[in-house]
């Protein structure tokens, strides 16, 4: 077997610029698949990053029902406090989560006494959130204290709104928002900073004190629309998220605990209670995501196809040129199964020191790329593309351009093997 690999090879070389072009071609595209893989999947990374560290969060619990009506926020779809104790004790519990954040979240209107207009008011406790969110204080402006970015009193304007109001930092302005009841009440806070929108101007999201919220909403106790979680490794959060659920559910219906939840006169199944929403079942760019994903897939299809044909051709081409050369071979007495293997060694061959050739440059390519940290802006997101280098995908695509010289290089093998040698010899 080595001898005919040896003897593969040498064929080789010795069609230089046919070798060449055609393992050049190979070659590109296997550069192609790796390159666009590694910096789509860090676009895609980056974008996912900003997203989750600056409001979202990588996961979030609701009450059920809550994120079907989350564009109108609303105040009748809560988490009570046995059902927030419950919910921050498993997540204590859980080794895939860092930090959790309790959220209160309303729609309002802001009055600097001689404008008016709509927001959307984020109601936290700030330490919790800068910790659970750690991208969220790198985008307000003015703030001292960046751990405890909104106290008591304080109020984070979107810099839409700061502007269109003609605000200052330490201006005073009114939050005016309806309760659970219909009851209109109104709370003056002073402009503590100016938040930048990961999404760029048309944003209308504050941050305040959750504090000032109770007060705003007149809670007698407090009640909360979401919290969000952090996970120690985004690369775990679907099993974070089931563990969550699994346990939630566990818990609430354990015999040991109470089988009803009452809020009001209303008595709930607690089965019934909790939602977990990852980050792609929260945000429009999941949708992106997965059109990167299949973008990449389709690289991946536009290699297979320049490969299959590459080799498909050049194995043609030889058996074309070499018929003479196979009928002597076969005439000395070679059976047809070593022809065979002749002819697949070289397809292989080829294949294998074009992709190994394609993927030592892509390889160094994005390692490049990764030193240089290019960034450029994405609406009002800053992207920074740093690609790791990809090596199950390195591999992947070695191996599919294996498998597919060979499938190209079998028939045009298995044809100069059933050559008759005296109709080869009589070849022009």
């Amino acid at each position: 077997m080595s001898g005919i690999i040896r003897i593969g090879i040498r064929n080789l070389t010795r069609y230089k610029r046919r070798t060449l072009l055609t393992g050049s071609l190979i070659a590109i595209g296997v550069i192609l698949v790796i390159v666009f893989g590694g910096l789509a999947t860090s676009f895609k990374e980056s974008i996912i990053g900003v997203i989750t560290n600056s409001s979202l969060s990588d996961m979030q619990i609701h009450r059920k029902g809550y994120v079907e009506s989350v564009d109108n926020l609303p105040l009748d779809i809560f988490l009570n406090p046995h059902q927030t104790s419950k919910v921050e004790q498993v997540l204590a519990e859980n080794k895939h989560i860092v930090s959790s954040s309790p959220r209160i979240r309303f729609g309002a209107m802001i009055s600097n006494y001689v404008k008016t207009s709509s927001i959307r008011m984020t109601a936290v406790y700030p330490d919790r959130e800068s910790k659970t969110c750690i991208g969220l204080v790198s985008r307000i402006r003015g703030i001292k204290n960046p751990e405890l970015f909104v106290n008591k009193g304080e109020i984070i304007l979107p810099e839409i709104l700061f502007k269109g109001l003609s605000l200052k930092l330490g201006d005073e302005v009114v939050i005016i928002a309806t309760n659970r009841e219909g009851a209109v009440n109104g709370v003056p806070l002073k402009v503590a900073g100016i938040i930048e929108s990961v999404m760029g101007p048309s944003g209308k999201d504050g941050y305040l004190n959750i504090e000032d919220a109770k007060d705003i909403l007149r809670m007698d106790e407090l009640v909360i629309s979401e919290i969000a979680i952090r996970v120690k490794n985004f690369g775990s959060l679907n099993d974070a998220k089931k563990e969550i659920a699994q346990t939630l559910g566990a818990a609430m219906t354990n015999p040991m605990h109470e089988k009803k939840l009452h809020d009001g006169d209303n008595a709930v199944e607690v089965s019934q209670v909790f939602e977990v929403h990852s980050w792609d079942q929260l945000a429009p760019f999941s949708t992106i995501a997965q059109m990167i994903d299949i973008l990449i897939v389709m690289v991946r299809m536009i290699l297979i196809a320049i490969v299959l044909i590459s080799v498909l051709n050049i194995m043609m081409m030889s058996v074309y040129e070499r018929t003479n050369e196979i009928g002597t071979i076969a005439a000395l007495g070679t059976v047809p199964r070593k022809i065979m293997q002749l002819f697949l060694v070289e397809g292989i061959a080829l294949g294998f020191m074009s992709a190994l050739a394609g993927a030592t440059i892509g390889v160094g390519t994005l390692f490049v790329l990764k030193i240089s940290q290019l960034s450029f802006k994405f609406h009002a997101i800053q992207i920074l593309l740093a690609p790791r280098i990809p090596w199950g995908e390195v591999l992947g695509t070695i191996v599919i351009v294996l498998i597919i010289s060979v499938i190209g290089g079998f028939w045009p093998a298995h044809k100069a093997s059933q050559m008759e040698p005296a109709d080869a010899l009589r070849h022009v």
